[in-house]
């Protein structure tokens, strides 16, 4: 039986293999969650470059959050980096959960990224 790193490592690779498939050339919206804080970042994978990131670690958005490890902080995150996206002239991406389950955090960042401006 595998340990959970190695399940979570194939569901990660096994989700941006098919987004590889279906991005037809549009950046990648990456997410990552730990324990105390969620990042965002938009990734242009034929240059290998980050464009555009949001952190709970922010100094706009920490001063607004109780914590970084919540909804709430997802939420606001979602909102930061479409709008840094958009200021990037990037409004296309692909949504790369990673691992995760699209459920709870990683859904409310998503939902506040597409209310924010961004189509996926």
């Amino acid at each position: 039986m595998s340990d959970r790193n190695a399940l979570f490592a194939r569901r990660q690779r096994r989700t941006r293999h098919a987004l590889r498939k279906a991005a037809g050339g549009r950046p990648r919206l990456s997410v990552f969650r730990s324990g105390k804080h969620i990042y965002a970042q938009v990734i242009d994978d034929g240059k290998g470059a980050t464009l555009a990131a949001a952190s709970s670690l922010d100094k706009d958005v920490k001063e607004k959050l109780k914590s970084g490890a919540d909804k709430d902080a997802a939420i606001e995150v979602g909102k930061l980096i479409a709008a840094r996206a958009i200021a990037a002239g990037i409004k296309e991406v692909v949504f790369d959960r990673g691992g995760y389950t699209f459920h709870g955090r990683i859904a409310a960042l998503a939902n506040a990224a597409r209310e924010g401006g961004l189509s996926f």
